[in-house]
Formats: structure tokens, C-alpha cells, sequence
């Protein structure tokens, strides 16, 4: 437990000092970064919520450009998440790399996710009212700092957004 809170305390105090690197409040109020993988649809809903809030997001495919180890650390951290709650399991190497072993440590598990970016679950969110990991994709919509501009449905046609711009429960 303890191992635990110092990977995370040394997160937050990552994340902090990333935050006070940036003066430029402008930039920082208005930059949403998604960690996108465009053959996932998840992600790629994620990707056309945030759009439809008029935003256009930094988008980062994690997949062929992975976050440094401190950026990843920070991003999990900032989400509220253990290290194995943002862990992939499905369609990836998970079971042949044994990481269903409890016995594994935090730092260990990101070294995995780090050679293997595919474990990485997806996608994350990160704006200047949080970071999330977004499945479902509407789960977007809370960290965004702009309403959505009009409807909105799902690739699967599930309707998220009605013609007003109100959410859809």
C-alpha cells in the first residue's frame, strides 16, 4: 500500500509541476488532449463529442507516438484510476504477458503498457476540468468546457445529443 500512495503522490507532483510550467492560462483553459486510437469507436465517438463542442482536441495516437512514462503516470493519476484500472485486457497481450498476476507492481504494470502501448486503455480524456478515461464516450461531455453545438449519435446510432444540444439519458 505504501509502494501504491509514493507512485501516486509522485504522479500528482508530476502533474503539479507540469501545471505550473504552463503561464499562458489561455492556451492551458482551452486544450483538450485526447489519447486517441482512430480503429477504436469508442475513441472515435470520443473524438466526434469533442468536435461537436466546437473544440478542436490535440489528439495524440498513443498507439505509434506513446506518452513518456511521467506523462502516463500523471494521466492515470489525474483520472483517478489505479495503474490496473487503466490497463487493457481485451485484444491485447495481457494473458501471454501474465499481467493478471497480482503480485506485479505499479511500475511494472506501466513498463508493460509502455512496450506494449496497446495496453493502454482507451481513450483518455485530459482538459482543464480533468482527466478521464472515457468508455462510455459520452463521458466526455463533463470534462468539456464548451456545450455541444447540436445532435449528436453514436456510430451505433445510439442518439447522445438531441437537436437542442441537451443530453440524452
Amino acid at each position: 500500500m505504501r509502494a501504491r500512495m509514493t507512485f501516486f503522490m509522485r504522479a500528482l507532483r508530476v502533474a503539479a509541476l507540469e501545471c505550473e510550467a504552463s503561464t499562458d492560462t489561455t492556451e492551458r483553459a482551452m486544450t483538450v488532449t485526447l489519447y486517441h486510437n482512430p480503429q477504436c469507436g469508442t475513441s472515435r465517438n470520443t473524438l466526434a463529442l469533442i468536435r461537436n463542442a466546437g473544440i478542436e482536441p490535440n489528439i495524440i495516437e498513443y498507439l505509434t507516438a506513446p506518452p513518456s512514462r511521467e506523462t502516463l503516470v500523471a494521466l492515470i493519476a489525474r483520472a483517478g484510476l489505479t495503474v490496473r484500472e487503466a490497463l487493457r485486457e481485451k485484444g491485447t497481450p495481457y494473458a501471454e504477458l501474465g499481467l493478471d498476476d497480482p503480485s506485479l507492481t505499479d511500475d511494472q504494470l506501466i513498463d508493460a503498457m509502455l512496450a506494449h502501448p496497446i495496453l493502454i486503455n482507451r481513450p483518455f480524456v485530459d482538459t482543464p476540468l480533468g482527466a478521464r478515461l472515457c468508455r462510455p464516450s459520452e463521458l466526455v461531455i463533463d470534462l468539456l468546457p464548451s456545450p455541444q453545438k447540436g445532435p449528436f449519435a453514436k456510430e451505433d446510432g445510439q442518439v447522445i445529443i438531441d437537436e437542442t444540444g441537451k443530453r440524452v439519458r
